[in-house]
């Protein structure tokens, strides 16, 4: 380092009394000694002063104020101080640390003092300082600090001092960190806060420069992030051979600092005061660490760990018997003794002198440990395993610890791998058969399979089969078949047998099975069981369940079964229960949800077998294939049965059928019958369901059908499993509804008809069944006012002008029109008789004629015959000389507008008969078209 890191002490002349002084009643006691220095390695002030020897004497209780100022800054630290003062008389000190390095700036400190229990303070002492480097005296500018280590998450502050006469024009780092400078004067800063580690770098350049472009206007430094170490943990001390002893422990995280700023591990002994003379190593992978020294005489130790650098330190103790943490080197070169259920194991240690504890870990071929725990040994180092199988394979290793004072297990040592010798095969095989007729005898198929807990302890195996016939004891016949068959035929005849199996390896033979054929003459029924009911069973999701009734005579049960029934080779199995079991759930991996597995249940006596009943059934149900298609159909206006044919059995074989569904729905519409339940189909539509439970039903009747009506429908099988998910419809029209028809003219098409035919000749029947009469009272010009006289309505001659007024009679025509005249009133206006015109015809003339009278007088009579009170009925087109007496009498009351003229004449009659009997030709044609005042009547 350079002479700027030297601890430098400045002694100040004393400037203050030596005696206190009283103020104003205040005994008070300045600072007699007062002296400042810089630690530049530390970059700290250390201020040490002192008072009067009186207050010491008087032990008093004071209160120091210090206040530190940095020249060409305005801020001022302000700091107290308190304590007691004792009898001894030493000097007071006080540090104070800065964050700007000291060289920068010089720095000045002051000091006053009072007596805690006054409230009056000394005078300031004058201000004391350490000077600062005003220029740099190197050959350019200078970085203070030069090197420096920062504690991650913290910052810095550093100068650069330019040299005399030179300012600092730039002041930066090399990295992205934000940070803060002053320049352009000749003692430039910079500040860098929450410094972080960035990158694979671990350091920081900083560069300072002067105005000018030399060499010399340049100055660099460094410094360095990182972390204080973490404290030791994992921390313990151990001995493999009683001869080392060595301490491990785990460094922590890392703290980004190498070479000569990495961390420093020690061991420090507390008993014997003395540094562990051993070499600390550390794993930059693990961040382990280990330390390994001689033990000597020593047994117990208290070891102190020390882990420093430059941002701090943490230390770790262990206290320990050597004799209590023996941690043995691991058993090396083990060999074996065995038989065919025990192994001696042996092995060699490097463990002299140590007495041991060992533990055996045997591993069997199917993954299986168990652990065998030896007796304490010094000198003998083995192991004896029983209760092994023969003819197997093991795997050993060993590990020990110490029998006193045990610590931990050693390391395993490697494996060795170890067989038993053969025995004769354990256990016994079980065997079954299937029986069939044939001329002169049966063969027998014989299946075999090892039973739980067959062992074959050997190097292989075979089988040998023997059947000799019970009664007589014959010479018995023999096979001998390699452990790769299962199963083999044999012929015998119609005698009961005995059959027997043994499996023999290199050693010896098994335990024979036996199984008792009995003769053909007893063995037909049960063989065929055609009596027995086939029952049928349910499956689940693990197997399928067969139960069936005990019986006290039988000491086991045999259910087999084919996993494949459709194959050549149906690959029969079977399984043995014991007496009191009465149901069993059979598992097969062969198993597969939609074919049926048939099942026979035995019970088996002395090795006798007698079939009991027949099971089937499915490990899972499924919908059958399409099979059922309506074969006929009978159709009526409200109902259609439907007839189909039974399924075959190869398509409903995926389940037991338990029914058919029958699906109706109008083609254009949803369906809604009446004894029903809805469907809603794959499409969307709604169709009327009907489910027929009976499997043997072949045919079904759908009611409350629509006539005229198109139909689709679908008869489609279900099992346990559904339905085949596809509908195959079939359209159907129902016919039309006849009756409905009838009703349908009887109401609608009559009534319709009649109406037409009314509407047709409405003239015609109205003046057959309504003639018109008519009447001033519907006359819509009569409805005036000024028609009107009383509630009567009033027709007026001069208002109206009848069609033809034919008068045949001269005379009878110059006397009318003579009456009209007369009838006339003074209120009336008078007319011109002679602007009257009328048509007079002779009764040879002929009678169609036209007559269009233009009416120019006002002359008016009533003409009554359209009075409402008149209810005689004739033809007033009809001539009075056609009538007969009795008619023509008629005919004058109807219409003879003589009566209702005031006659002036002495010879004019006096009544209507009078009138009648007069035998006039006068003729009134129509007025139902006459127009008057622009209006019809």
């Amino acid at each position: 380092m350079m002479n700027h890191f030297m601890i430098l002490a400045v002694l100040l002349p004393l400037r203050t009394c030596h005696t206190a002084y009283s103020q104003q009643g205040s005994l008070i006691f300045p600072v007699t000694y007062f002296n400042i220095s810089k630690d530049l390695a530390l970059q700290r002030l250390l201020v040490e002063w002192d008072v009067d020897k009186s207050a010491h004497d008087a032990e008093l209780a004071m209160s120091f104020e210090i206040q530190v100022h940095r020249a060409d800054e305005a801020t001022v630290w302000t700091d107290f101080h308190n304590v007691t003062l004792d009898k001894s008389g030493k000097p007071l000190h006080w540090i104070w640390d800065s964050d700007l390095p000291l060289e920068c700036m010089s720095h000045s400190v002051r000091i006053r003092s009072k007596a805690e229990a006054s409230k009056i303070w000394s005078r300031w002492s004058p201000w004391e300082t350490v000077l600062g480097l005003d220029a740099s005296d190197s050959y350019g500018p200078k970085i203070f600090p030069e090197e420096k280590v920062i504690e991650e998450g913290f910052g810095i502050t550093l100068c650069c001092i330019g040299r005399k006469g030179q300012i600092i024009k730039e002041f930066f780092l090399d990295s992205d960190v934000h940070y803060f400078n002053k320049t352009n004067r000749q003692v430039g800063l910079l500040t860098v806060k929450n410094v972080t580690v960035r990158g694979a770098s671990r350091h920081v350049s900083v560069y300072c420069k002067e105005p000018c472009s030399e060499e010399p206007c340049y100055a660099h430094a460094l410094f360095f992030v990182g972390r204080p170490p973490d404290t030791p943990s994992n921390f313990s001390c151990q001995t493999r051979n009683m001869t080392t002893v060595t301490c491990t422990w785990s460094q922590g995280r890392d703290t980004y600092l190498y070479g000569r700023h990495s961390s420093k591990h020690t061991l420090f002994e507390e008993f014997s005061q003395n540094l562990v003379p051993c070499t600390v190593t550390c794993s930059e992978q693990s961040s382990q660490c280990s330390c390994s020294w001689d033990i000597g005489q020593q047994r117990i130790y208290n070891i102190t760990l020390t882990v420093v650098n430059a941002l701090g330190m943490k230390t770790a103790t262990e206290a320990f018997d050597v004799t209590h943490r023996i941690y043995p080197l691991p058993p090396f070169q083990l060999w074996e003794e065995c038989t065919d259920t025990e192994i001696k194991l042996h092995w060699n240690h490097q463990n002299k002198g140590i007495e041991l504890f060992c533990q055996t870990e045997v591993l069997q071929s199917n993954g299986k440990a168990e652990l065998y725990n030896g007796t304490a040994q010094l000198h003998h180092t083995s192991i004896t395993l029983d209760g092994l199988q023969p003819y197997t394979k093991y795997t050993a290793r060993v590990r020990c610890g110490a029998a006193k004072n045990f610590w931990r297990w050693s390391e395993w040592s490697k494996t060795q791998t170890i067989r038993t010798k053969e025995a004769a095969p354990s256990g016994k095989v079980d065997i079954w058969r299937e029986i069939t007729p044939v001329l002169r005898g049966r063969n027998v198929t014989l299946f075999w399979k090892q039973e739980p807990g067959f062992r074959a302890n050997g190097r292989s195996i075979s089988y040998e089969i023997t059947w000799e016939k019970v009664e007589d004891r014959s010479k018995p016949e023999c096979i001998s078949l390699s452990s790769v068959y299962n199963s083999t035929r044999i012929f015998i005849d119609n005698h009961p047998y005995r059959i027997t199996i043994m499996a023999k390896n290199n050693v010896n033979y098994s335990l024979p099975s036996i199984l008792i054929i009995p003769g053909a003459t007893g063995i037909e029924k049960m063989l065929s069981g055609s009596e027995l009911k086939e029952e049928k069973v349910n499956g689940t999701e693990d197997g399928i369940l067969i139960s069936w009734e005990p019986r006290l005579m039988y000491d086991s049960y045999v259910i087999d079964w084919c996993n494949f029934l459709m194959s050549q080779h149906c690959d029969l199995q079977w399984e043995r229960f014991g007496p009191n079991t009465s149901s069993a759930l059979i598992k097969s991996a062969a198993f597969v949800p939609g074919v049926r597995y048939n099942f026979r249940v035995y019970g088996s006596a002395a090795n006798r077998a007698s079939l009991l009943e027949k099971k089937t059934g499915y490990l899972k149900e499924q919908p059958p294939e399409f099979c059922t298609e309506v074969k006929n159909i009978e159709l009526s206006n409200h109902a259609v049965t439907l007839f189909w044919d039974p399924c075959p059995t190869n398509k409903t074989d995926r389940g037991f059928l338990r029914g058919y569904h029958i699906y109706v729905s109008p083609v254009q519409e949803d369906c809604n019958l009446k004894g029903s339940k809805k469907h809603v189909h794959s499409d969307g539509s709604v169709l009327c369901k009907y489910t027929i439970e009976n499997p043997e039903e072949r045919r079904y009747t759908v009611k409350h059908l629509t006539s005229n009506t198109k139909y689709k429908l679908a008869v489609v099988a279900y099992t346990g499993g559904g339905e085949f998910p596809e509908l195959n419809f079939t359209y159907i029209d129902t016919p039309f509804d006849s009756d409905v028809m009838y009703l349908l003219v009887l109401l609608v098409i009559v009534p319709s008809l009649i109406v037409a035919i009314c509407i047709w000749k409405m003239k015609w029947v109205k003046e057959c069944c309504c003639p018109v009469i008519p009447s001033p009272n519907k006359s819509k010009v009569l409805s005036f006012k000024e028609f009107k006289i009383g509630s009567e309505k009033v027709l007026k001659i001069s208002d109206c002008t009848p069609d033809t007024l034919a008068v045949d009679n001269k005379v009878e025509a110059q006397k009318l029109h003579l009456q009209s005249l007369m009838s006339s009133t003074p209120t009336e206006d008078k007319t011109d008789i002679h602007n009257s015109s009328w048509d007079y015809h002779n009764e040879n003339e002929k009678r169609n004629f036209t007559s269009t009278p233009t009416p120019q007088t006002h002359t008016w009579f009533e003409n009554l015959a359209y009075s409402s009170h008149l209810a005689v009925e004739s033809d007033p087109y009809q001539l009075p000389e056609t009538l007969e007496t009795s008619k023509a009498e008629v005919s004058a009351v109807l219409y003879q507008p003589q009566y209702y003229l005031s006659i002036l004449n002495d010879d004019a009659p006096s009544s209507p008969r009078e009138a009648a009997g007069r035998k006039t030709n006068l003729r009134y044609i129509s007025q139902t078209d006459v127009h008057c005042i622009g209006r019809r009547l």
